[in-house]
């Protein structure tokens, strides 16, 4: 990210001389960019479940101070379920979504880029034959997710187009599903 906004410029909505600050410091000072997220989740019945997301660890400190968000999951009526929230599937898409959305209106921000409006739409092929354990040739999960970007600023195309390829290079969402991170799941006794 480049410099050359004044402290204290609140461009889409993001104070880039914080955003600045926060870079340099983090230079200095590289374990306060160490975060651990958290989630929990609890099984109430059938297909339906609730996640639970409320502390986490970052910039050197526990942080409780927010309100627990429940997630409502579920699966439709035609994979047995009752409808009662979201599918796991569909919640990733939403994680990827407020990634994308966010690692590129920061960006955006960070070079002094108004963006006026940010649209997205995602869509991902699945096919349960995979998770059903009937075809071992059929990937378990997201077979392909196609996301397609609007987005209102004064720039042309190509400098709309720099943003989406930003997004994708610095959404973590996005790297974690692309690059695969490791996931250990084990028994807790």
């Amino acid at each position: 990210m480049g410099t050359g906004n004044e402290g204290g410029k609140i461009v889409n909505g993001i104070d880039t001389g914080r955003l600045f600050e926060t870079i340099e410091l983090i230079k200095q000072k590289p374990d306060i960019a160490k975060f651990k997220f958290r989630a929990k989740n609890r099984w109430v019945d059938g297909t339906y479940n609730q996640g639970f997301v409320k502390d986490f660890y970052g910039a050197g400190a526990e942080d409780n101070t927010r309100d627990e968000a429940v997630f409502e999951i579920d699966e439709p009526p035609v994979l047995l379920g009752g409808n009662k929230g979201s599918n796991p599937v569909e919640y990733l898409l939403v994680a990827l979504s407020g990634c994308l959305t966010t690692s590129l209106v920061a960006h955006a921000a960070a070079r002094g880029v108004k963006v006026k409006a940010v649209e997205s739409r995602y869509e991902g092929d699945l096919d349960l034959r995979g998770f059903l354990g009937i075809s071992e040739s059929v990937p378990v999960g997201y077979q392909e997710i196609r996301v397609y970007f609007k987005i209102d600023a004064d720039i042309p195309d190509d400098k709309k187009e720099e943003l989406v390829l930003m997004a994708q290079k610095y959404s973590p969402v996005f790297n974690t599903i692309t690059k695969s991170a490791p996931v250990a799941v084990r028994l807790e006794k």
